[in-house]
């Protein structure tokens, strides 16, 4: 099969944490609660279709990224688009899926079509997606999720 250049492996972190799906969920969709734990998203809006803004912590306000919600399933599923408006037009999508166990939930990103930011440097790199996204999931995430 030929691939093209925006083609790749898909970047899947999962993580299992210490709390209930709905409490898993609340934190992935609450924007107070993303605050915290994720990126302040002034405008986030739990609603498909809806259209959020966020920037990387900081003063600086570096690497303005922007995302379009297209499928909500509650408790269960969170995927939306990924991109940044100033440097590509390039999309990516990034999906949130929570999933039961006991008292445990398994936390699943998956995040899809990574190499079409490659032409914007390293810092745009699948390596680098996939420490970051390692950084949120396992360590802010689970951390605020069982405190």
């Amino acid at each position: 099969m030929y691939k093209t250049k925006y083609m790749s492996r898909p970047i899947i972190i999962e993580q299992k944490v210490n709390a209930p799906a709905g409490r898993v969920w609340k934190a992935l969709t609450d924007r107070n609660e993303m605050n915290i734990w994720y990126f302040d998203i002034p405008d986030f809006v739990l609603k498909e279709g809806a259209v959020f803004n966020f920037y990387e912590p900081g003063e600086e306000r570096k690497y303005h990224h922007q995302a379009e919600i297209l499928e909500i399933i509650p408790e269960k599923k969170l995927k939306h688009t990924w991109f940044y408006p100033e440097f590509s037009e390039q999309k990516t999508t990034v999906t949130w899926e929570i999933f039961q166990d006991g008292e445990n939930t398994f936390v699943r990103l998956t995040h899809e079509n990574v190499n079409a930011f490659n032409d914007l440097g390293e810092n745009f790199s699948e390596k680098a997606f996939t420490e970051g996204w390692t950084q949120i999931i396992e360590h802010s995430l689970k951390r605020y999720l069982e405190k």
